[in-house]
């Protein structure tokens, strides 16, 4: 694999996405940009220095002319969120940073594919869309992926099952307006409520799922996770690196990634995750999935909330 990867943040989450990247088949080449060159160049000091035991892989600390060539392109730069801090309440002060960062890194790699993380990620990757001039297939949100992989954990963890095995998707706002369409919920393709009926006829009773807790669950992990060890980056990391493998693929994969809606579900002009087409050519479209008339009015519903918060921003 011939990859290049560039990070802008060398904060928890962009060091987090190097070091796993440094021991996957991903890239040969990571390059770590960061406003703090000496956090930027430390974080590639001490993950270079265990790449011995792998094949050689070249990571640097650099600037943004060092980005050239890359095919892909991971923002992680922006202020972190606070114990009980909103991610809405990030806007303004991370819109800003990207709209610093956005023409010069899009100077340096035109045709890389952008993976825009920083939060709140809907806003930031509506705010990249708009003011970058690039193609939107070259434009990735990591939206509702790391929701819908805290979705089938406690899926898994509930039903006794291999998450493999679990197709359930988290879709909306990354926050607290994103909803579960349990129409679509299954396992090995059986609906996850005939699921635990068919699981009852052969004696496994494992409880009915309760799933308003289980979106709860979905919605308060991140935060639980801040109040307890002050930020989260361990699982976000591996889903950004997930996307990654997805974009230098042989083939397309689906996944909730957020990306600007051109009418789909009724919805315009606002980046959300939904089902998306995903793999060497960024986003290809959306995968329409049926969704029962309460679901859609969900789908809107955080799409209007993530409206309301750009209507506000100076972009």
């Amino acid at each position: 694999m011939s990859s290049k990867i560039t990070i802008i943040g060398a904060g928890s989450v962009g060091a987090t996405i190097a070091y796993k990247l440094s021991y996957e088949d991903i890239a040969s080449e990571i390059v770590m940009i960061d406003i703090n060159k000496d956090k930027a160049e430390g974080e590639v000091m001490d993950i270079k220095q265990g790449t011995c035991f792998r094949n050689p892989i070249s990571i640097v600390a650099g600037d943004y002319e060092d980005a050239k060539g890359s095919d892909i392109v991971i923002i992680t730069s922006g202020i972190a969120r606070k114990p009980g801090q909103t991610r809405i309440e990030l806007a303004q002060t991370n819109v800003n940073i990207i709209k610093s960062i956005t023409p010069e890194i899009v100077k340096a790699a035109p045709d890389a594919k952008y993976i825009i993380v920083s939060n709140p990620v809907d806003v930031l990757t509506y705010v990249f869309t708009k003011i970058s001039g690039l193609p939107e297939n070259q434009i990735i949100g990591s939206g509702t992926l790391l929701d819908t992989a805290r979705l089938r954990s406690g899926l898994s963890e509930h039903y006794g099952v291999a998450q493999k095995n679990i197709h359930a998707y988290v879709f909306g706002e990354h926050g607290d307006s994103s909803f579960v369409p349990w129409s679509g919920a299954t396992i090995a393709t059986v609906n996850v409520d005939d699921y635990y009926e068919s699981m009852k006829k052969i004696g496994i009773d494992l409880g009915e799922l309760d799933k308003d807790g289980m979106e709860e669950f979905v919605h308060k992990s991140g935060g639980e996770v801040i109040a307890k060890k002050g930020a989260t980056f361990y699982a976000v990391s591996v889903a950004v690196c997930q996307l990654c493998s997805m974009v230098v693929a042989a083939s397309d994969s689906v996944a909730t990634v957020s990306s600007l809606m051109h009418g789909e579900y009724g919805i315009e002009d606002v980046c959300v995750s939904v089902l998306c087409l995903v793999g060497p050519n960024g986003v290809q479209g959306k995968v329409p999935m049926r969704l029962t008339d309460e679901e859609v009015a969900k789908l809107q519903a955080s799409a209007n909330k993530l409206k309301e918060v750009i209507a506000q921003l100076d972009i």
